[in-house]
């Protein structure tokens, strides 16, 4: 008998404001929302979708309960990486990182969502299924051609 495949759903994401995140989200990063589901008049959980379909959850989380996820960050691509952080910064979005090039040769910016939550925006197109190649640091990709 075959072993069942598994494929990655989605990644929770705890909040302390569902509808602060779903402002960031949805409304920066422009994920579209699914579904919410509410408790006294307020969101407490939300699944939004990606443009490439990759899903995001966001949980309302208990009072007492940490939010930050030391060790965990969250990445999403975007092929017009510099446009994209640029409307973002528009928004009032604050990008702790510009977009960089990278020594395995993607191209990276930083920010953090409402609750601390890391993210790397990035692009890599046909690279990210490709076995990255270092370059020496402050190489440009320019030069590494």
């Amino acid at each position: 008998m075959p072993v069942p495949k598994l494929d990655f759903n989605h990644a929770m994401i705890y909040a302390r404001s569902v509808e602060t995140s779903l402002k960031f989200y949805r409304d920066a990063l422009g994920f579209k929302l699914i579904e919410t589901y509410e408790h006294a008049s307020r969101p407490v959980y939300a699944r939004l979708r990606g443009a490439g379909g990759g899903t995001i959850a966001l949980h309302q989380a208990m009072p007492d309960q940490a939010v930050q996820s030391d060790g965990v960050r969250l990445y999403f691509e975007v092929k017009d990486l510099d446009a994209f952080c640029a409307k973002l910064k528009d928004a009032g979005v604050e990008i702790a990182k510009a977009p960089a090039d990278m020594p395995w040769g993607w191209r990276h910016a930083y920010l953090n969502d409402p609750d601390g939550h890391e993210i790397s925006l990035y692009w890599a197109g046909a690279k990210r299924f490709r076995k990255s190649t270092m370059r020496p640091a402050g190489i440009s990709r320019a030069a590494a051609k």
